[in-house]
């Protein structure tokens, strides 16, 4: 393992921890209550950051998946937006400022975004009633099972 120092002033953005599996995912949110989680995919002991996604919306944490292998469609309802590897500082730094427009409801029109962010377009509550009337729809539910069930029933219609 590489033990790295974090050398960086940013007065906007303060790490409260750091986890590297489910559960100290979530007993870092029990404990820091933070505001915005960044999550990679792929995770220590057989837990992916799907599943940790998951259980952040227990705490109403809002995801934003960091990745070297996005996923191949949006995933509005577990994730603001993903960011692909390699990045930079910049890159994430200009990440979390859109991050943190999406989640304070700003239209900020940012003219450099990184060319390895890609925001998930959030539903608002019209567009989630408006889908709910649609034939053969079946709300998800918590599990990821279900969405990711959901998402493959959705594109077999197609």
């Amino acid at each position: 393992m590489l033990k790295i120092l974090i050398v960086e002033d940013n007065p906007r953005y303060r790490v409260v921890a750091t986890a590297d599996d489910l559960d100290s995912a979530v007993a870092a949110a029990e404990a820091h209550q933070p505001e915005l989680a960044l999550v990679d995919l792929h995770l220590a002991h057989g837990t992916t950051g799907f599943s940790v996604a998951v259980r952040m919306q227990d705490y109403e944490i809002p995801c934003f998946f960091i990745t070297g292998r996005a996923p191949n469609f949006p995933m509005p309802d577990l994730a603001l937006g993903c960011l692909m590897k390699p990045f930079t500082a910049e890159d994430v730094h200009r990440s979390l400022a859109a991050a943190e427009d999406m989640m304070r409801g700003r239209e900020a029109l940012r003219p450099k975004m990184p060319v390895n962010l890609t925001l998930y377009d959030q539903p608002d509550e019209a567009e989630r009633a408006l889908r709910a009337d649609l034939p053969g729809f079946t709300p998800s539910k918590r599990s990821i099972k279900t969405r990711i069930e959901h998402w493959i029933a959705g594109t077999q219609q197609n």
